[in-house]
């Protein structure tokens, strides 16, 4: 089963248990250009601008947290990609799966900008960019 949490709820879970992995799965151009909650590892899910799905993703996933019964929280755009990206780690056997359901910049608003309607960033929590 895969948690849907707000970006708040996710960022208080992060600063109440420091052991839980927060993960991006966005592209490392996202990561690096767009911005990351701080501490934040990168395992990218699709690669831009092709959007191919990461043949290394689970490995990677693995080097961070080998044990699957680590909270693994996911983060993306807008929700979707770690939506799936967490379809992935259940299938592989991880237990306790958060997806952050508005990501980093949230949804399109109707001028189709993001950051507007919700999203981490949004939601003023602390960000930086690499």
């Amino acid at each position: 089963m895969i948690e849907q949490i707000d970006p708040a709820a996710a960022w208080q879970l992060i600063l109440d248990h420091p052991d839980h992995v927060l993960l991006d799965v966005r592209d490392p151009i996202e990561f690096a250009m767009i911005g990351h909650p701080p501490g934040a590892c990168n395992v990218p899910w699709k690669f831009a601008p092709t959007w191919r799905i990461n043949p290394d993703f689970l490995d990677g996933v693995k080097q961070l947290a080998p044990d699957g019964t680590t909270p693994i929280l996911l983060l993306c755009r807008s929700g979707q990609r770690s939506q799936e990206a967490a379809e992935q780690l259940a299938s592989a056997g991880y237990s306790k799966l958060y997806n952050i359901c508005e990501g980093f910049e949230g949804p399109l608003d109707d001028s189709r900008h993001r950051s507007s309607r919700g999203g981490w960033r949004y939601r003023g929590l602390p960000w930086e960019q690499s």
